[in-house]
């Protein structure tokens, strides 16, 4: 029997309206296919939330107090992307308009962990910055990061001459990514890798308890440590080596940002952002202001986010993996936005919405040998 779920949309700022509107077609084609009603409500959010409250004579936010209650009485959140221009960014519209979105995001509903993949396909591999020979064993690793403790919510202060930031962790902050952690490694090639700097840190030294603890229910998941500075080597040494990564707030910005280059794209980089029953799903790339606008962006890694909404949210593992596999056939064939082709075969790009159209194209329903028309 199929599902009847109501999804928040927040399409935001720059590329996030034409990217969300190829990501809300192919959700809806996967729902029609496999007989489920999905209903997608539009919320405003960053610079576009701004603009209408001061349109509308409304004291401006970039988080609507109406978006909060939205995505409050929602079964998940897809989320496109927030921010303005580089030289723009002094604006009111502005200003700190993604610490104010997104944080405020993952503090009301407890965001607490984030899911970033990092998955080179074979087939796009010359896409990737570093040497096949590097590459050759594959890249496919799933980085867990704690969202909503740590040194960027701690203490802030200055005084005169002096400043500091407080980095705090709790067992409970810590253990929830980490079982998460586990149970992801599971389903995959079964190794944790915990990234910290035990050797200085006594956060991190919680960190490694805690793993510790946890893996005694996981006996069949391989656990190891490694330094964040090490951490970040590898990743570009050997990437084949990471399955599952977890590890905490900072470091885990630092390293899936390090990782997000190794597919060759951020159009190819979807996310995940887990609370306590309510989550997020959003592209790992920005707002793009300099292309919004012209179709041109590459509309995958929204596509994939709302597949991993699919998957966590709903627990609907065929439907994701139908949207996922159709993704990589749409890449296979060669039917690539700009940012996927060499400056010289640009001119054969395909469109924001053509390859929306495309993934759509290649969607499989359930028992079917052959795609959707």
């Amino acid at each position: 029997m199929g599902l009847t779920k109501n999804i928040a949309v927040l399409s935001g700022d720059g590329i996030g309206p034409e990217v969300m509107a190829e990501a809300v077609k192919v959700t809806k084609k996967v729902a029609e296919l496999y007989g489920h009603n999905f209903t997608f409500v539009e919320y405003k959010v960053g610079g576009a939330a701004w603009a209408a409250a001061e349109a509308a004579g409304e004291t401006p936010s970039h988080l609507p107090s109406s978006t909060v209650e939205g995505c409050a009485k929602s079964d998940a959140i897809l989320f496109g992307s927030v921010g303005g221009p580089v030289d723009a960014q002094a604006e009111p519209r502005w200003k700190d308009c993604e610490k104010n979105a997104l944080l405020g995001l993952r503090k009301r509903f407890n965001l607490a962990t984030n899911l970033r993949p990092s998955k080179v396909y074979p087939f796009l591999e010359h896409l990737c910055p570093l040497k096949p020979s590097i590459i050759g064993s594959g890249v496919d690793m799933l980085i867990i990061r704690e969202l909503v403790g740590g040194i960027y919510f701690g203490e802030h202060k200055r005084e005169g001459d002096k400043a500091w930031d407080v980095m705090e962790y709790t067992v409970e902050g810590i253990k929830r990514p980490m079982i998460f952690a586990f149970e992801a490694a599971m389903l995959r090639g079964k190794k944790v890798t915990v990234v910290d700097k035990a050797n200085v840190l006594e956060c991190s030294r919680l960190w490694r308890e805690v793993a510790r603890d946890v893996a005694k229910g996981y006996p069949e998941v391989e656990l190891d440590f490694m330094y964040i500075d090490n951490a970040c080597m590898q990743v570009i040494q050997k990437p084949s080596f990471f399955d599952v990564v977890a590890t905490s707030n900072m470091f885990g910005d630092i390293l899936s940002d390090a990782a997000s280059v190794l597919p060759g794209s951020l159009g190819l980089m979807p996310s995940a952002s887990l609370g306590d029953g309510l989550h997020m799903y959003e592209p790992s790339g920005g707002s793009a202001p300099d292309i919004a606008g012209k179709g041109v962006a590459n509309p995958i890694a929204q596509i994939l986010s709302a597949a991993m909404m699919l998957r966590y949210s709903f627990k609907l593992e065929s439907e994701a993996a139908a949207i996922e596999s159709a993704c990589e056939e749409v890449l296979r064939s060669g039917k690539l936005t700009g940012d996927l082709l060499e400056e010289s075969k640009r001119a054969n790009a395909m469109s924001t919405s053509a390859v929306g159209d495309a993934v759509v194209s290649f969607l499989r329903g359930p028992g079917s040998g052959g795609y959707s028309s």
